[in-house]
């Protein structure tokens, strides 16, 4: 069935505005205020491991990290979030809208950096849910991107976690100062949205965790007894 876009208008450009979560909250970056942070969160040095399929220029310090996310949110058509704990506003992480397509309601989010203090935590999947949700409840897109560096298996494995669909690999599609980068295309539409959605939301429930902190079901679970209930 074809989708009817007769009144189709493009979207609004999405932001970095506050977004408030249990686990994490999202704020705008601010070089002056998050670098510091960033670079220590993600291991300081070690940097350069974590970003590593970026394929940025290699950081010796934090200044070097913010001069490259402020040149890419300047000029580069990023719009970074950082990510904190809600009550101490310590630096956890980063992802950024990016690629933004408003007239056809298409973003991208990438350069996704979770640092130690979030590392496999719920609030690694609260920031993804917050983002998303703002793109699409919120703007209304239609399509909403995951890329990667294919070699890069946690972030395959993070992007089919969160309900992302594997749709191919663009071979020698850029060059980078690691070499080639054979580019993994993931995505999530509008239409599979609420199931994605209702997974992430039921995962997050207090009620999902032990008095220790484990889950109880796995998001994949979760959204799987989704799709079978609709079946």
């Amino acid at each position: 069935m074809m989708t009817d876009l007769s009144s189709w208008t493009p979207r609004p450009t999405p932001t970095n505005a506050e977004m408030a979560g249990r686990h994490a909250a999202i704020v705008p970056f601010d070089r002056a205020a998050h670098e510091g942070g960033l670079w220590t969160a993600f291991g300081e040095e070690k940097t350069n491991d974590l970003i590593h399929h970026f394929g940025w220029p290699r950081m010796e310090r934090a200044a070097d990290l913010g001069a490259v996310i402020e040149e890419l949110n300047t000029h580069g058509g990023f719009v970074t979030c950082v990510f904190t704990q809600p009550e101490t506003g310590v630096v956890m992480g980063m992802a950024s809208y990016m690629r933004i397509d408003e007239k056809n309601g298409v973003c991208e989010v990438g350069a996704v950096a979770h640092g130690t203090p979030m590392a496999r935590s719920p609030a690694a999947t609260e920031v993804h849910y917050l983002m998303a949700r703002r793109v699409f409840d919120e703007l209304g897109y239609r399509r909403y991107e995951w890329k990667l560096n294919n070699p890069n298996q946690p972030s395959h494995r993070a992007a089919r976690r969160l309900g992302f669909t594997f749709e191919g690999v663009f071979r020698q599609h850029e060059v980078k100062p690691y070499g080639n980068r054979d580019t993994a295309w993931y995505s999530m539409l509008d239409r599979e949205w609420p199931v994605a959605k209702e997974a992430m939301e039921r995962w997050l429930d207090p009620a999902n965790f032990n008095a220790d902190g484990g889950q109880k079901r796995r998001l994949e679970q979760i959204r799987s007894d989704i799709h079978a209930r609709q079946a």
